[in-house]
C-alpha cells in the first residue's frame, strides 16, 4: 500500500483531467460571452450609422422604404449578421411627446416582430427611434452556462442582440 502512495506517475494527467472539464466550460463561457458583446457593438455601430443618414433630407426625399433602410444596416453589418435574420424598427414622436417603445420579448422568452417603419417627413424637428435587432445563436448552454434571453430552455437558445439610436434633426 506504502508504495501505491508514493507512486507519482500519472498523477498529472489524473490532476487534469479533474480540472479540464469546468477550464474548458470557463474557457468556452468567456468566448461566447465575448462574442456576443463585440457581435451587439458591430450592430450598434451599423444602427447608429443608417439612422444618421435616415436624418438627411436627401435621404428622405428619395421615399425609402423598410427593405431600403434595412438593407443599409446589413450593409454596414453583414460580415458578421445574416441579412435575413435583422430587424429593424423606425419610429418618430412629436417634439416634446414622450417616447414610449416595446419590449420585443415578451413574458414567455418569445420574439415578437410587430415593429413599424414611420421616419420624420422632411424638415421636421421630431425625435427618431432606429432600433435594429438579431437573434444571435447560444451554443454553450449545455455546460450551465445560459445567457439567452429567448426561448431560454430550449435547443434553440438565442440572445437577443438589440441597437438603439435616438435622433432629432437640428
Amino acid at each position: 500500500m506504502r508504495r501505491f502512495c508514493r507512486n507519482k506517475q500519472g498523477s498529472a494527467a489524473i490532476e487534469f483531467a479533474f480540472v479540464a472539464p469546468m477550464f474548458f466550460a470557463l474557457l468556452f463561457a468567456i468566448i461566447e460571452t465575448s462574442a456576443v458583446f463585440f457581435a451587439g457593438q458591430y450592430l450598434e455601430t451599423g444602427t447608429q450609422d443608417a439612422a444618421r443618414a435616415l436624418l438627411i433630407d436627401d435621404v428622405q426625399s428619395k421615399g425609402t422604404n423598410q427593405a431600403d433602410f434595412k438593407q443599409s444596416i446589413c450593409d454596414k453589418v453583414s460580415a458578421l449578421f445574416a441579412c435575413d435574420n435583422i430587424y429593424v424598427d423606425v419610429q418618430s414622436f412629436p417634439k416634446g411627446d414622450p417616447i414610449t417603445i416595446v419590449n420585443p420579448i415578451d413574458d414567455n422568452g418569445n420574439f415578437i416582430n410587430n415593429f413599424k417603419y414611420e421616419p420624420p417627413p422632411p424638415k421636421s424637428e421630431n425625435t427618431v427611434v432606429v432600433r435594429a435587432f438579431y437573434q444571435w445563436p447560444i451554443f454553450v448552454t449545455g455546460l450551465g452556462y445560459n445567457i439567452a434571453n429567448i426561448s431560454k430552455y430550449t435547443s434553440n437558445s438565442k440572445y437577443l442582440l438589440a441597437a438603439t439610436a435616438a435622433l432629432r434633426p437640428q
